[in-house]
């Protein structure tokens, strides 16, 4: 899944652009979980949930969340106090004291990292590998001349072909116009420090400039706008100047890769047989790797709260388990099957996923594990995605339906992502939908968490943001009402989502809709109002009594 969202327009910075100033408030930093009555923002009413807690004298028990993400930040101040740390394990003697098969797995694993120490920071798209793996196969061949046997596989490459090459080639981006354009972009900044006499400056603040010289005009509108047509003027022009170069080095690469020779980075440095779902013991336990978006998303979740650092989290008595699977690119399915195993079998309970992408080619190695989950108990948590598209009708992958028409997951909750009409509208601009397919929208505009680096604390947003924000919501629920099964959370937080009582803009488009016309429940997720109904349930899941260690003192006449 991508982790920053850019909507492009090329030629944004080769002509002069007018942005028209619009009276969008400046949303505060934590307004996700504010409460529309008392704050004035649609977030999910934390402070409320917190007061039905302390309401009712409700005590808590400890929740294990499972984060399948990029790396994470294990030293940063708000989240190490919340890892969850492997109660068997003994740290760095290199060995499986547990004999679950990884070795020294203290705070989760890294599925996607090899046992020398190395790690897969980048990989490519799907749709690339499918194309690259079956060209020699396939290419120049029509459905006449194929093994019935290949239908289904030929069929999938002429997709990833048209994927790749189609008229509707993912943006359609002239790489030469897009680097030109990040030129442009630079020179706008340079002339902006200058004119700003600053070197660091937010979209906000650039606002607020009024130009003499035209040059300046230019460069204030063209910047500006870009920002603003992604919802990021808030941000810092150094973090967006990086923020859009890693798209733009990112959008070179999958051009280059479509027509390179195929190179498996990940077989490459990890080495176990892809081919084989049974070879699951692969991996290290280095969490470090491309630590952003884990970090982000593990904040968003448990963040130690009160403590007067950064931010506080949605639940206050949970433990991370950090599972390595996403790299910069496409995950792999054997990679995200094992690693929703990895933490079913070390006792996570709720399992949030802020990834996705465009094809399957294992999707059954998936299922099976996201049915190993739902006989455990376990609740997982995934993206929409970002790409403003409709799920009912376009592929996106993990999916809740089984292959082959054989049923449907009953322990997943699909996020999409929600803003606030004041800071741009209801539902975010980038995220997918579909009445079917999205149960949920949550806040993921501009989301305050923690950042790599030990303090460091920002906003990022996606649907990547939303699908944490509920996986808290689900974990503050099971840490009070702890016999609720999984379908029992997925109820009570669709259930109580809140509709709003007005049209919200379809995203990537201009019309106007209900909520309820774009996803399933047509609600965004409260947590007060999802801890009053868990409140009324009878409880299904069973409770593991804790069994005492039988004494080994030895009964003497001394006693």
């Amino acid at each position: 899944m991508t982790r920053f969202y850019f909507t492009l327009i090329c030629t944004l910075f080769l002509h002069t652009f007018t942005f028209a100033q619009t009276n969008k408030e400046v949303a505060p930093n934590g307004w996700h979980m504010m409460d529309k009555e008392t704050d004035g923002y649609y977030g999910i009413s934390s402070n409320k949930a917190y007061e039905f807690i302390k309401s009712k004298k409700l005590k808590s028990k400890t929740v294990i969340v499972a984060v399948i993400d990029s790396g994470i930040d294990t030293l940063q101040e708000d989240i190490n106090p919340v890892l969850w740390t492997n109660p068997k394990e003994i740290p760095g003697n290199g060995i499986d004291d547990d004999k679950n098969g990884y070795i020294d797995d203290i705070h989760g694993w890294n599925f996607i990292g090899g046992k020398d120490g190395r790690n897969v920071d980048e990989d490519s798209k799907e749709e690339t590998r499918i194309y690259q793996s079956l060209k020699n196969k396939y290419d120049g061949k029509t459905d006449e001349y194929i093994d019935p046997k290949d239908a289904a596989e030929f069929k999938v490459w002429e997709k990833a072909k048209e994927k790749l090459f189609g008229e509707n080639a993912e943006n359609g981006i002239d790489i030469v116009i897009l680097r030109k354009s990040f030129v442009t972009l630079v020179k706008n900044d340079s002339t902006l420090k200058i004119a700003m006499a600053k070197e660091l400056f937010t979209g906000t603040e650039l606002e607020s400039l009024i130009p003499k010289d035209a040059d300046v005009r230019r460069a204030k509108n063209n910047f500006l706008g870009l920002m603003k047509l992604n919802n990021q003027g808030e941000a810092t022009n150094k973090d967006f100047m990086e923020g859009f170069s890693e798209f733009v080095d990112s959008e070179e690469k999958k051009e280059l890769a479509k027509n390179e020779p195929f190179k498996n980075l990940r077989t490459q440095i990890v080495k176990d047989d892809e081919s084989n779902i049974n070879d699951r013991y692969y991996g290290n336990n280095d969490l470090s790797a491309t630590p952003m978006h884990g970090t982000h998303c593990a904040g968003i979740i448990g963040a130690v709260r009160n403590n007067d650092k950064g931010v506080d989290g949605i639940a206050d008595n949970v433990r991370i388990m950090m599972i390595r699977a996403v790299p910069d690119g496409d995950e792999h399915d054997k990679d995200v099957a094992n690693a929703i195993r990895y933490a079913v079998d070390n006792g996570a309970q709720i399992i949030s996923m802020s990834f996705g992408k465009d094809f399957s080619p294992q999707k059954q190695w998936v299922d099976d594990a996201i049915r190993y989950a739902e006989s455990k108990n376990v609740l997982l948590v995934k993206a929409a995605g970002n790409d403003n598209k409709n799920v009912d009708v376009e592929d996106s992958y993990p999916s809740v339906n089984y292959l082959n028409g054989k049923g449907r997951a009953g322990n997943v909750i699909t996020v999409g992502a929600s803003g606030d009409p004041k800071t741009g509208g209801l539902a975010a601009y980038f995220s997918n939908y579909g009445k079917k397919e999205v149960d949920v929208f949550s806040p993921g505009v501009k989301i305050y968490s923690t950042l790599p680096g030990g303090n460091n604390y920002g906003n990022l947003n996606g649907t990547s943001m939303a699908c944490p924000l509920v996986a808290g919501i689900a974990a503050l629920t099971l840490e009070y009402f702890p016999t609720l099964s999984a379908k029992q959370l997925k109820f009570v937080i669709e259930k109580s989502a809140q509709q709003p009582p007005y049209k919200v803009t379809k995203p990537g488009s201009d019309e106007m809709v209900n909520l309820a016309d774009i996803s399933k429940t047509g609600g965004i997720v409260n947590a007060y109002e999802t801890l009053k109904l868990a409140a009324t349930l009878k409880g299904e899941r069973k409770i593991k009594k804790e069994v005492l260690p039988k004494p080994k003192m030895i009964s003497t006449k001394k006693g």
